[in-house]
Formats: C-alpha cells, structure tokens, sequence
C-alpha cells in the first residue's frame, strides 16, 4: 500500500503517476551521488515495475531492500522469470504491427507508456521506451514462451529479413543521444546536477526525495564540474574511456566512456570537465578542447545535448 511513497522518496522523479505511465529517474544517497539510474513503470495503484541495468542487479536489490524496512511494501526480484527484447528503429512498429492485433499507433500507444498486448499467442508486457534513440518498444515476456515470441518477430514475412544487433551497436547509438550509462558517465560520486540530469528531480514533490537537501546546497554554492559531450573533428581518431580531456591547453578531465558514432561519421564520447572555481557552462564555449589520444591531441567540438536528433523525432 505504500509503494509510491516509498518510490517517491528513493526516486528523483514524480512516482504518483497515472497506471501504464513510464518514468525516468535516478535514486541518490544522503550527499545526492547516484545509487541507480532507472525506469520504473506504474502497473497498477499499489504495484510497479521498477527496471535497472543487468550488471546493477544484485547492487539495486539490495538497495531496494535496505530502504523497503521504513515503508509497508515487499520488493521481489522478477528478474529469473523475465525475458526482455528490444524491437528498436524506424520500423519497429510495423514489425510489431505484423505480429499483434493490438493497437500500437503513436495515438493509442505514445511514447513513455507500457501495456500488455497479446503477441504470437503469449501475453507481453510493451513498454514504449528506448535506449537508442529510435522508436522502439522493450518487450517483457515470460521466460517459457520468450523463444515463441522471438522467432515470430524474426519469421515476420511483411519485414523481410530482420537484424540482430548487440552491445556494441547500442553503446554507440546511445553516445549519439547522449544517454548516460551508470558506472561509467553516472555513479554514487556524481549528482544529478553534474550530470545534466536535474530534469528528472520533482523538486516541490510532498516530502521530497533522498538527497534533495544535498543538490540543494550544491546548486546554491555552484558547480565545479558538468558531464559533456566530446565529439572528435578527426573521423579516424577512435575513443573508448580514460582519454584526458584538455582545455586551452590545461588538462581538465577525463573520458568516462566512448564510441564511433556511425550516424555522425566521428568518435564520440563523455567526460567531467572540472575545474577549480564554480563555473557556467555557456563559459565552456569560448574554450578549445583537445582529447589526448596516444600522445596526440585531437581537437573536439563539446555539446551539453544529443549530436543525433536532439529534438526527438525519431523517438517520438
């Protein structure tokens, strides 16, 4: 019964939404660096989904139970029973289109929303949300019927012949929509604020969130360091994370992680520029950034929003 002041106080974001309504957010600790990075979904009045990284599994859990203590609430670890696959790109709706009946149009299915839907005979949970920046739907079956499910996608005559695509080719869209990925451009050491990711934190929420007091102070005294976005003006230059980030010359940080951006032709990659005075970020402009790689300084050209698409249309 308590479940959405429970999440409501362990989350960034507004939990008190309407059933069916995904939210992004982050759960902070007491000095407001970031515990988790998630998506959690409202199924119904007293129950939600709440979805991190595979690698974050065992770390949330235990995060989740150490909290649930103060709340009437039980927290299970569905992750066994779970098989999840991403139907993700610009055709992604026809795909699905060709293997339900249900009604995925942007009208009666917009972007944040998840519901279930009968596919290839099986009940599926679609949840209209993305990592790559494309529109797309993950899709949570049980694990006994995820194999029917997935060769229906694959065997869909009406799309011809459908990829497959792995980490490596999420990792590099994501860089391109500037999507942080925790451990590597968020972790317990960084806030919300740092990270450009202050858009999740519901402020004025009844009571708050774990942290707040915490960014309060730190918006109030100024920011040293702000995570950007680095793109390299040589396109045969590659980046993969740890390269030092230099500004007129001086070192100002580091690559926290990197990838060829296959729509922008270049290397991308994230990183903290800090430095020893609280600053703005329109004051980052006026400098020359460089990333040294292999003892080479590679001129880059800095962004605080998505290279690819930074309206969303493809998304939306």
């Amino acid at each position: 019964p308590e479940a959405c002041a429970y999440l409501n106080w362990l989350c960034t974001a507004e939990m008190d939404v309407t059933p069916g309504r995904i939210v992004y957010s982050q759960c902070l600790n007491e000095q407001g660096g970031i515990e988790a990075d998630v998506t959690v979904t409202r199924l119904d009045r007293d129950r939600y989904l709440y979805v991190t990284g595979a690698a974050c599994r065992v770390r949330d859990g235990a995060w989740l139970q150490r909290h649930a203590a103060d709340f009437d609430v039980s927290v299970t670890d569905r992750t066994e029973a779970l098989a999840v696959l991403g139907v993700m790109g610009p055709n992604a709706r026809s795909l699905l289109a060709a293997a339900t009946d249900a009604d995925i149009s942007d009208t009666a299915f917009p972007f944040a929303t998840s519901r279930e839907i009968e596919l290839a005979g099986c009940l599926v949970r679609a949840s209209r949300i993305t990592y790559v920046g494309a529109l797309g739907w993950e899709l949570y079956i049980d694990a006994a019927e995820a194999g029917s499910v997935f060769d229906r996608l694959l065997l869909s005559e009406a799309n011809g012949e459908v990829p497959l695509a792995g980490y490596h080719a999420m990792d590099s869209l994501r860089l391109e929509k500037a999507y942080r990925h925790w451990g590597h451009d968020i972790t317990d050491e960084d806030t919300p604020l740092e990270a450009g990711l202050s858009f999740t934190c519901a402020w004025q929420k009844p009571g708050g969130f774990l942290g707040r007091d915490a960014l309060l102070a730190q918006k109030a005294g100024g920011l040293k360091k702000r995570l950007a976005l680095f793109a390299l003006e040589d396109p045969e230059a590659l980046l993969y994370h740890d390269e030092p980030i230099w500004a007129d010359g001086e070192p100002v940080g580091r690559i926290t992680s990197g990838a060829y951006g296959h729509s922008l032709g270049r290397a991308l990659g994230f990183g903290y520029v800090t430095l020893p005075e609280p600053y703005l970020l329109k004051s980052l402009r006026g400098r020359s950034f460089a990333i040294e790689i292999g003892e080479e300084m590679v001129p880059a050209r800095i962004s605080t929003r998505a290279l690819y698409d930074p309206e969303q249309h493809e998304i939306r």
